[in-house]
């Protein structure tokens, strides 16, 4: 498989996961905690927005700016062939990006909140899955 497919996978992936919690949310229901019992805790926290965005539809757009990015890559044609190394540096910013909400996420559940998300920590996983997929293969467009 290549790192364009493996990236659009795991961003489909994520584009799942947060569409199951953005439904949850405008729903009012609590989403279903696979592993451990403070999906809750950690979901209705006073960190689960960032300037009044919730953290599920600033994944939800990460995700989706992935795969039309990655997706751009991968277009063979005349308008495009010019910005590849552009797009190909921005996605690149967007998946770094990813990775440090992803960390400090990561360490507000850990430190300040003192519980799990399960959801929380896939997307996180996606997330640094997508950056090892970048640094091993350095993104070779095709």
């Amino acid at each position: 498989m290549t790192p364009h497919a493996l990236l659009f996978t795991i961003a489909a992936i994520g584009i799942s996961e947060t569409s199951y919690l953005i439904q949850k949310r405008r729903a009012g229901v609590r989403p279903v905690c696979v592993i451990g019992e403070d999906c809750a805790k950690v979901l209705e926290s006073k960190y689960n927005s960032l300037l009044g965005i919730p953290n599920d539809v600033l994944g939800f757009l990460f995700y989706a700016a992935v795969i039309v990015l990655n997706g751009s890559l991968v277009i063979d044609g005349a308008l495009v062939r010019p910005w590849l190394q552009v797009i190909e540096i921005f996605l690149k910013i967007v998946i770094l990006g990813g990775m440090g909400m992803s960390l400090s996420l990561f360490y507000l559940q850990w430190r300040v909140i003192k519980a799990w998300c399960f959801w929380c920590l896939m997307s996180a996983i996606t997330t640094f899955l997508m950056g090892f997929i970048v640094l091993i293969t350095n993104l070779a467009i095709f």
